[in-house]
């Protein structure tokens, strides 16, 4: 089959109406092919052969007969932009949570590091105050990017939270009240 450009088929084609009582569409490809069988009358407009690509066959037997393949053009699909869509949030998400989870990790490794050592100081606080900073305003910044559900960040932190003060309790830098000991 030879593709013919849209005026030459079109001017085949409709020259050809009056000539022709039915003009049949179909498709000689695999079923998996885009272009699928019709049939209508020879009253045909422009407009049938400007929307689509056709690609013309004649045939010689008896007479004159002629037979025309048509597809629409693909237009751009909006789900495979959907798709696109969430495929960059998809990234984007994950480099979120990767720095969240990150920033935790190094505060826990750092709370861990200072819960063993044997003649640690209150001072050596500083540094695991300035890695939880950090970790904070990651959790944050993915809740306020929708990455993390608002909650989940607020156990994070609390999670955070509650492993420093364990820390502080254990090397006796911090008594709890007995009101905060019974909550």
């Amino acid at each position: 089959m030879a593709a013919i450009s849209m005026s030459c088929v079109s001017s085949q084609c409709l020259s050809l109406s009056s000539k022709l009582q039915t003009l049949s569409l179909s498709s000689t490809h695999s079923p998996n092919s885009s272009l699928k069988p019709l049939s209508f009358s020879a009253n045909l407009s422009q407009s049938v052969f400007t929307q689509g690509c056709l690609s013309l066959n004649t045939l010689q037997q008896r007479g004159f007969s002629v037979v025309c393949e048509a597809a629409t053009q693909k237009k751009a699909d909006s789900a495979a932009k959907r798709a696109r869509q969430a495929e960059v949030r998809r990234l984007r998400n994950k480099a979120r949570k990767s720095e969240v989870k990150t920033r935790m990790r190094k505060v826990f490794e750092a709370l861990d590091v200072l819960k063993k050592k044997a003649d640690a100081s209150p001072e050596e606080l500083a540094p695991i105050d300035r890695l939880m900073a950090e970790a904070y305003s990651a959790i944050d910044k993915a809740v306020v990017k929708g990455t993390l559900h608002r909650n989940t960040g607020a156990r994070r932190k609390s999670r955070l939270a509650r492993n420093k003060k364990a820390v502080e309790i254990q090397r006796g830098w911090y008594t709890p009240t007995p009101a905060q000991a019974a909550a």
